[in-house]
């Protein structure tokens, strides 16, 4: 994981375009970077406005499960180009997709859930250079129909970095995926113990499914767990109930890690 607090030249560029679009960010506000909200809605407060369809996921790689846990690194250089829709989408399944359909009873998916009660959702924050095909924006992962539903409009990476305490990586990357949960889901069932051990859990298989995908495609990627969790939500335009745990910048490689 990491916490630092530099700007790249690139990203102090966008700040001022972004501050326009992302004026509900109190930067430097009193919510500290861990703090800790209840949730229970499961849906973003602004409807879509466009929507990107995202190539069938694979499950026939060239890489071993063994090799890319062995060469699972934290990478912190992008190149300056757009991801794939291939790449995005497969990341995104190997997040939260589906695996089983059961029409009717829950899904299973790629990763382990307490009670199979799934209380975390992925947004997508596509900046420059992004993804092909996707106008920069908030995105939300449709998984059933494995697509992404554009939230807002505009490039909001500047405004989600000044979120994360100035991390440069996350503004040179291509996207930035950004995990929440809405705890209700899981605290139902399991009470205290859902939210302070179960969802945090379920986070943590997400975010190494997220590492190894990354790995085994080529891609770069970095756990980051130090913003704020208030304008992070401002940025993704959400309401209370969700609870951000996990940010990964995310881009093509460039140089070393």
């Amino acid at each position: 994981m990491s916490d630092g607090r530099t700007f790249s030249r690139r990203t102090v560029g966008r700040i001022t375009a972004a501050a326009a679009t992302a004026g509900s960010v109190l930067l430097g506000g009193a919510v500290g970077a861990f703090s800790v909200e209840d949730g229970e809605d499961d849906e973003p407060a602004e409807a879509a406005t466009a929507t990107v369809d995202l190539p069938p996921p694979t499950t026939d790689g060239d890489t071993s499960v063994e090799a890319t846990l062995a060469a699972r690194r934290s990478r912190r250089a992008y190149a300056d180009e757009p991801l794939s829709r291939a790449d995005i989408g497969q990341l995104l399944w190997a997040a939260q997709g589906i695996t089983e359909p059961h029409p009717d009873a829950v899904d299973f998916r790629t990763a382990p859930s307490a009670g199979a009660t799934y209380p975390l959702e992925v947004f997508v924050v596509v900046g420059t250079p992004g993804v092909e095909g996707a106008a920069p924006g908030v995105y939300y992962h449709r998984r059933h129909e494995h697509r992404l539903e554009r939230r807002r409009e505009g490039d909001f990476q500047a405004a989600l970095q000044a979120a994360g305490l100035g991390q440069e990586w996350i503004g040179d990357a291509a996207v930035d995926l950004v995990v929440t949960a809405i705890d209700s889901r899981t605290t139902d069932r399991y009470g205290r113990r859902g939210r302070d051990r179960y969802v945090p859990m379920e986070a943590g298989h997400v975010g190494e499914n997220v590492y190894l995908q990354a790995e085994a495609r080529g891609l770069a990627t970095v756990a980051i767990g130090a913003f704020r969790d208030r304008e992070v939500r401002s940025v993704l335009g959400v309401s209370e109930e969700h609870r951000p745990l996990y940010v990964f910048p995310v881009g093509n490689r460039r140089g070393s890690p």
